[in-house]
C-alpha cells in the first residue's frame, strides 16, 4: 500500500479507545513519498500532509519497508533494528504506536 493512501485512510481507521490517552505527535518521514504528521490527542487523531515542522517522534524509512509494515510483512521492531527504520525523537511515543494502529 503506498504510504499516501495508508496515510489518507488511517484517520478512520483507527479505534478511539486505543488513543484515548495519547498525547503524541508523530512525523512519519517516507522516502520517495512524502512527509505526514499524524496528531493523536484525546483520542482523536488528524493526519497533516506535506508536514515540515518537529514532531515528538521522527520516523524514517524507504518506501519499500513502509508498503511491507503497512501490509503486516515486516515487524517494525524488526525494521527498527536492522536500521530498515530510524527513529529520531522520544523513542518511548514511537513505541507505544504499535499498540496504537
Amino acid at each position: 500500500m503506498p504510504a499516501k493512501q495508508f496515510f489518507d485512510e488511517l484517520e478512520g481507521e483507527v479505534e478511539p479507545d486505543k488513543i484515548r490517552d495519547v498525547n503524541q505527535s508523530y512525523l512519519f518521514d517516507v522516502a520517495g513519498e512524502g512527509r505526514w504528521l499524524v496528531e493523536v490527542r484525546n483520542g482523536s487523531l488528524k493526519v497533516t500532509e506535506g508536514w515540515e515542522g518537529e514532531a515528538d517522534a521522527t520516523i524514517s524509512t524507504s518506501s519499500e519497508t513502509f508498503d511491507r509494515i503497512a501490509s503486516g510483512k515486516q515487524n517494525p521492531m524488526t525494521a527498527y533494528m536492522t536500521g530498515k527504520l530510524k527513529v529520531s525523537g522520544d523513542l518511548g511515543a514511537a513505541l507505544k504506536l504499535q499498540s496504537l494502529f
